[in-house]
């Protein structure tokens, strides 16, 4: 499975930034060695539904450290017979049927 995430702490820095909350999630996804990346408004991570929950979760609680109230947008692809390799894999057959006109 894919899930793209988005963790937001209720409060922000003096310009309204929340980049430092954002990177304390950021980490712990990194650091649990599940396939993953990040762009200015999400983070995907792909694997089994048990242990990315449970990053998604760590992810979540590390923001709560910080912030009294804690945001989490998720969106999750499961597609059976897709179940690894699909982070590159999805890009990819949409970037050939571009090549492809």
């Amino acid at each position: 499975m894919i899930v793209a995430i988005s963790i937001s702490p209720s409060g922000a820095d003096e310009t309204g930034g929340v980049s430092d909350a954002v990177a304390d999630a950021v980490r712990v996804i990194r650091e649990s060695g599940l396939p993953n990346e990040t762009n200015a408004m999400f983070t995907n991570i792909e694997g089994e539904w048990d242990e990315v929950m449970a990053v998604v979760k760590e992810a979540v609680f590390r923001v709560a450290e910080t912030s009294p109230r804690v945001g989490l947008v998720l969106k999750a692809d499961l597609r059976r017979g897709f179940e690894t390799g699909q982070l590159a894999a999805k890009v990819e057959r949409v970037e050939e049927r571009l090549r492809d006109g």
